[in-house]
């Protein structure tokens, strides 16, 4: 080797032992924090479905998640349709339209894959609950208290009735959950419905009530855990601000029944659902996510479908997905969480 060369390679040695003499040693870069509270972490998210089409249905509007019989995903629009996902990929590989007796869309909302192999569906306009067949035929339809009907038959308003649908108690127990209250009762406490199973159909069986954290909230889905509690999701949306999203752990097992109870405004006899917050959506990481309109954090969107997907030992699989409403601001995103309860 050349003196000039052993020269130029002494001095490049000696100036990167001074650079690190100066720095210290070269740090690994942070790893990314997935968590958005003690209870809950964030995964993953996926965009993969928005604004796409499938067999010519649009593919969004997306208002419930379930976890069909052969481990495919179920995704309800609330334009009446019915998709089937690979539970992997998200890929659409069937779609069933949805009607009423009559042949009119529904407003689906709630969806729950019974034992059988049947698909219960809410509408949120009359309300209603219906049975359905795989391929879209109405089957029965379940009876609905006179109280929780739209106005003026009952004190319901219309677009604010059955939003989440689940089985509890092995199976034998269906809660549907209004969105918001209603008419006579304090703004922020919703009812819980529940059908009990009887004779192969269900039957009314006792209602509860839960408060939101706020009367602008409402409650968009519910779910049911192995020991007889619920994950409740709260929502709403402010103009210019965007998405409020809270996670929380509820526990009806001591709650009143107040389905004789005709106004709720707070009486001391009333024992409402218990709730525990596991997480504000907004404090989760981004992960990289953005938004098309004002957010909180450019994660959310309007966040209104929820299914259960894995449990082992106190820790959960939940998957979110937002409804985009067919808006161009808006985004149909699935949230893949890890929730311990």
């Amino acid at each position: 080797m050349q003196l000039r060369t052993v020269l130029a390679t002494t001095t490049a040695a000696l100036t990167a032992a001074a650079c690190l003499a100066a720095t210290g040693p070269a740090q690994a870069a942070a790893p990314v924090s997935h968590a958005c509270s003690p209870s809950v972490s964030l995964d993953r998210f996926s965009d993969a479905l928005d604004k796409t089409t499938y067999d010519g249905t649009f593919v969004g509007n997306l208002s419930a998640l379930a976890v069909d019989g052969d481990g495919s995903l179920a995704a309800l629009s609330d334009r009446s349709s019915l998709f089937s996902l690979d539970a992997k990929t998200l890929a659409p590989k069937a779609v069933v339209p949805l009607v009423d007796e009559k042949g009119a869309a529904l407003d689906s909302e709630g969806l729950v894959m019974d034992r059988d192999g049947t698909r219960l569906i809410t509408s949120e306009t009359e309300p209603s609950i219906r049975r359905y067949s795989t391929d879209g035929t109405i089957l029965d339809r379940l009876p609905v208290p006179v109280s929780l009907q739209v106005a003026p038959v009952g004190r319901a308003t219309s677009n604010q009735t059955f939003e989440g649908l689940t089985l509890m108690n092995g199976g034998r127990t269906l809660l549907a959950s209004m969105e918001y209250a209603l008419a006579g009762d304090t703004a922020g406490i919703v009812r819980f419905q529940t059908w009990r199973r009887h004779h192969g159909g269900f039957e009314l069986a006792a209602q509860y009530a839960y408060r939101t954290d706020a009367a602008f909230l409402g409650v968009p889905e519910v779910q049911a855990l192995p020991d007889g509690r619920l994950l409740v999701l709260e929502r709403g949306f402010t103009s210019g601000v965007g998405n409020t999203v809270r996670l929380y752990l509820a526990d009806p097992r001591h709650a009143t029944d107040t389905s004789g109870v005709e106004n709720l405004t707070g009486q001391s006899g009333a024992r409402l659902i218990k709730k525990t917050l596991l997480t504000d959506m907004a404090s989760c990481p981004t992960l990289g996510a953005t938004a098309k309109q004002p957010q909180p954090n450019p994660l959310l969107d309007n966040i209104e479908g929820m299914a259960v997907t894995g449990v082992s030992k106190g820790r959960l699989e939940v998957l979110l997905v937002s409804d985009d409403n067919q808006n161009a601001v808006q985004t149909t995103r699935f949230y893949y969480l890890r929730v311990r309860v």
